[in-house]
């Protein structure tokens, strides 16, 4: 087995191949003048078994997906690993004539197998035209929180959508978690506190797949803040913190943020490499 590193996952990649023991091709890649890229795997590809490993947080990470596909069809197989896999979340046809953008890019995915990790809507994974899986790493978040030594700690999913990840990351550990539910008081108040568990005191930790502006985690962390919550961290699978969203998270009372390496950011305190490792072993 070879790894070949797309440019958005090169850590990843590498922490990955090191877990098994296999070697990892240098690719290159550059842009042109005028907006086209340029990939080249440098590796013997002929032959081979190949695993991209490449998430796609812009456009053009996932054309250089797309190239690297093609640089590699010669492989005697081919496993894609998209860690990240941006247009997960448009996932519906709203208005008349939009497209459904995760099945318009998941349709050119041309692989043996492909593998995600925690994607936004697992629905998905039906418009790949190759056998497609989805991996799980909030265990591997919950092992981080465990390991923060927290007071009385609470996972805290911000909505009953993220409500299956925090209980995955917070049952192995039998750490206590539950989720935010907004109880409209009024035609201009709303409430927002925990469904069943009281944060007085306690350290909390807000947990959500994909934090993009942080807005939303903003707004709930105040709010905990104000209902009794001793500390406020911020915990996620997928770190896309767009702008200036770190900031408003601080200033909004985060005391930290963590997250994994499907992207490549400075919160990335938690590796996702051992769960892909572990499926390309079977």
């Amino acid at each position: 087995m070879r790894i070949v590193a797309g440019p958005a996952s090169q850590l990843l990649a590498t922490r990955t191949a090191a877990l098994l023991g296999c070697d990892i091709d240098l690719t290159d890649y550059k842009e042109f003048p005028d907006g086209e890229v340029y990939s080249r795997v440098t590796g013997e590809v002929t032959g081979n078994d190949i695993v991209i490993i490449q998430s796609t947080p812009t456009a053009r990470d996932y054309i250089y997906l797309l190239q690297l596909i093609d640089a590699c069809d010669e492989a005697k197989s081919l496993k894609v690993v998209i860690p990240y896999f941006g247009y997960a979340r448009q996932d519906k046809r709203f208005n008349p004539g939009e497209p459904i953008s995760s099945r318009a890019v998941a349709r050119t995915i041309n692989a043996d197998q492909v593998f995600t990790i925690n994607i936004h809507d697992r629905s998905v994974l039906a418009h790949f035209p190759c056998k497609a899986e989805d991996l799980n790493v909030a265990p591997e978040i919950g092992n981080h929180i465990e390991s923060m030594k927290l007071h009385n700690p609470l996972i805290l999913a911000p909505d009953d959508g993220a409500l299956n990840l925090v209980k995955s990351a917070a049952s192995l550990k039998g750490l206590a978690y539950d989720y935010l539910e907004k109880t409209r008081l009024s035609g201009t108040e709303v409430k927002i506190a925990p469904k069943n568990l009281d944060v007085k005191g306690r350290d909390v930790v807000l947990l959500d797949d994909i934090v993009s502006t942080g807005g939303t985690i903003a707004e709930a962390a105040k709010l905990l803040r104000v209902i009794g919550a001793k500390d406020v961290h911020l915990g996620c699978v997928h770190p896309v913190l767009v702008g200036n969203a770190v900031v408003k998270l601080y200033r909004a009372g985060i005391k930290s943020v963590i997250s994994t390496d499907t992207l490549e950011k400075a919160t990335s305190r938690i590796s996702a490499a051992p769960i892909i490792a572990e499926a390309l072993r079977k």
